[in-house]
């Protein structure tokens, strides 16, 4: 690496990266910064160089935060930085023949939920929290919803009530746009309306059981982080921890993650965010797209602005198309893309007679790049709709083709992982009924009631061990619960690291004799020992696994672990931020893309523009956009599963379509390419409340 960062810049992120000014008390000042970083154009490279130049410019590491989505991008972000100031203060030492430097470290880079965890600690007294509250991963969320919602008897209804998972998709939309429960039940889940006034109750109950359990799900962590700064004097004394403040991904941020940011830099001092307009889509987890848009506005003077425009990903041809694609776009920063690679292929628009002349092109063109030298896991099929390749999967089968398709279980959603991680939980915090309950059924002979009874037993008690100890099990049970009581002894008095083994061993028997499989699963159970011994704590540990957790190694389809090479499918969605060399993108249709239920609302016929922008940017080398003529629709209220007759993408234009080459593919062509080839206090626990009063 170059002694001099700037070197591996260009100019535009070269401006990005030395925005502001040195000054003699905090060593660098700068004001309010967006970076609209067009896809492919070194978004990462540029945030990495920038906090690089702040810390060689004399700011202490520690008073920067760097708030990204996801742990790996922190991570990532984390490394790079700390290399670039390496080899510059490396060189540095060198030519002055003193010691090389000890390493710098950013004791604050994280995701929003991670960061919000440990202020949350750090001030737990003045929102109302005990600091040793336990975080509830999304599944045991939506489970404790439906312990209450039982308990309210909404179960038990005459008409169809809303399950779990959708009462706790309500219950996140509602409080992190901030918006009324009945506007949000309106524009999202109309056919649940009429059980707003249940829903207020059941969210209510909700609330409540959490703060007397000390327990936050993943949306509370922005909430009392957000209800902390909502108090002046607090948020100036955590703003001033901080110089500068550095977001990833902006355009993925919800209301709560906005107005957090704008209470901890008012000013805008120190505030630099990096995002693309053109690449939000997660409108259904709350994001909107306005506080990218509206991000200068908000500050006086005005916030800089500095636009990426070199993509290092793609061709040119595949960048004239997304260009193209956005050239009507209501509102946005304009950008050209502009390809540093050069020219080459012009993407393909693909038409094919039906579900089954997709699937064959598709496969014909996958194993006529592999021949051609282009692995199929540099290849990606994508598409709106998780369904949308199911005819596709059969046939990647039929043909012994494997694949991972992304979309399924994640890593927490496993039964066996969250039996351990249950085990640990109860440890951490004895209050957390929902763990307990787990645990307690793991044994023979303890059901439900039997459960329930051993808690209320171990509630009169007042400790954990002790009432275990003390409770008569049931007969089933008798012969495993010594060890369970020799574990909770050993999790109660033994330090941190060796825990998660001892659980292991523990769990190991239960594991066998509950689930096929035992092991694929104990793989995952192993990525638990791993992951565990990188965390100094059992609740840093806990508390990050529930808030950014790894796939489970046996939850991918079409098991790639067993095969040297294997296809990726993927909704895109969960393609954003990846890249492949070809690019396959199904059902290119009105209807399927945009989907139906965009049809009636502008805003969300943008972020279906944005989301076909996200998929053609994926690919590298080769890009194929394939219309069935007639395709297989799904749900269909009236008339059950139909074949429909469909348009090509309304988003397909004359202007798009002039990038593109025409290609008809007919099942013979198709099967003629598979055989040739080519200080203050404030309670936020009762604003919380007050949201279901």
């Amino acid at each position: 690496m170059s002694a001099d960062p700037l070197e591996a810049l260009n100019s535009e992120q070269r401006a990005a990266v030395t925005f502001g000014k040195p000054v003699a008390a905090r060593g660098f000042a700068a004001g309010p910064l967006l970076v609209i970083a067009g896809a492919g154009t070194g978004k990462t490279h540029t945030l990495a160089h920038r906090v690089a130049h702040i810390v060689l410019q004399g700011v202490d590491p520690a008073r920067i935060l760097l708030l990204t989505f996801t742990r790996r991008a922190a991570e990532e972000m984390t490394r790079r930085a700390e290399r670039i100031v390496a080899a510059r203060l490396g060189a540095a030492a060198a030519a002055a023949a003193r010691p090389r430097p000890q390493p710098v470290r950013l004791p604050w880079a994280g995701t929003f939920h991670s960061v919000g965890n440990r202020l949350l600690r750090m001030h737990a007294q003045q929102v109302g929290l005990d600091p040793a509250f336990s975080v509830l991963d999304r599944g045991d969320s939506a489970d404790l919803l439906d312990v209450v919602r039982h308990e309210l008897g909404l179960s038990a209804r005459d008409k169809r009530f809303p399950r779990k998972d959708t009462c706790l998709a309500i219950y996140s939309h509602r409080v992190n746009t901030q918006r009324p429960l009945a506007a949000t039940l309106a524009e999202h889940w109309p056919w649940c309306a009429e059980f707003e006034p249940d829903l207020n109750r059941l969210y209510r109950a909700y609330v409540l059981r959490k703060q007397s359990e000390h327990l936050l799900d993943y949306d509370d962590l922005l909430l009392y982080w957000h209800g902390l700064v909502a108090e002046p004097s607090l948020a100036d004394r955590i703003g001033a921890l901080f110089d500068h403040v550095l977001v990833d991904e902006y355009q993925d941020t919800n209301r709560l993650q906005a107005e957090i940011l704008r209470a901890l830099k008012p000013a805008g001092a120190g505030l630099t965010v990096v995002g693309d307009d053109a690449q939000s889509i997660y409108s259904f987890r709350a994001a909107t797209v306005d506080n990218i848009l509206a991000f200068p506005e908000q500050f006086a003077p005005r916030g800089t602005v500095i636009t990426l425009l070199d993509n290092y990903r793609s061709t040119q041809p595949i960048l004239d198309t997304a260009n193209a694609l956005m050239l009507d776009a209501a509102c946005q920063y304009p950008k050209a893309l502009r390809a540093c690679r050069g020219s080459g292929a012009r993407p393909r628009l693909v038409s094919v007679e039906d579900d089954r002349g997709q699937a064959d092109y598709v496969i014909a063109e996958v194993l006529a790049a592999r021949e051609a030298g282009v692995l199929l896991r540099r290849q990606a099929v994508l598409f709106r709709s998780s369904h949308h390749s199911d005819f596709l999967e059969v046939e990647l089968v039929r043909r012994n083709i494997p694949y991972v398709k992304y979309g399924g279980l994640k890593f927490l959603e496993a039964a066996h992982v969250k039996d351990l991680l249950a085990v640990l939980r109860w440890a951490e915090n004895p209050r957390n009924r929902i763990a307990a309950f787990r645990v307690l059924q793991l044994l023979p002979g303890m059901g439900p009631a039997h459960s329930d009874r051993c808690l209320a037993a171990l509630a009169a008690e007042g400790g954990l061990r002790a009432g275990l100890a003390a409770f008569a099990a049931p007969a089933a049970a008798r012969a495993d619960w010594p060890s369970l009581v020799d574990l909770y002894g050993a999790l109660a008095s033994a330090p941190w690291p060796g825990q998660v083994e001892r659980v292991r061993d523990w769990y190991r028997p239960h594991l066998e004799r509950s689930y096929d499989a035992a092991t694929v699963r104990a793989g995952d159970i192993e990525q638990l020992v791993r992951i565990a011994g990188g965390y100094a704590t059992r609740e840093r540990f806990l508390t990050e696994l529930a808030l950014d957790p790894p796939r489970a190694s046996g939850d991918l389809a079409g098991s790639p672990l067993l095969d040297e090479d294997y296809l990726v499918l993927s909704t895109v969605h969960s393609a954003k931020g990846q890249e492949w060399q070809s690019v396959y993108l199904l059902n290119v249709n009105d209807g399927n893309f945009p989907s139906e239920f965009a049809a009636g609302s502008p805003e969300l016929l943008e972020e279906e523009r944005r989301l076909l922008y996200v998929a053609i940017t994926r690919a590298r080398d080769a890009l194929h956009l394939v219309t069935p003529l007639r395709y297989y629709v799904t749900q269909q209220p009236r008339f059950g599963d139909a074949h429909v007759y469909g348009a090509a993408s309304r988003f397909l234009g004359e202007r798009v379509r002039a990038t593109l080459e025409p290609i008809a593919a007919t099942a013979a062509a198709a099967s003629e390419a598979a055989v040739a080839g080519p200080a203050s206090r404030v309670d936020v626990g009762a604003r919380l409340r007050a949201l279901w009063d």
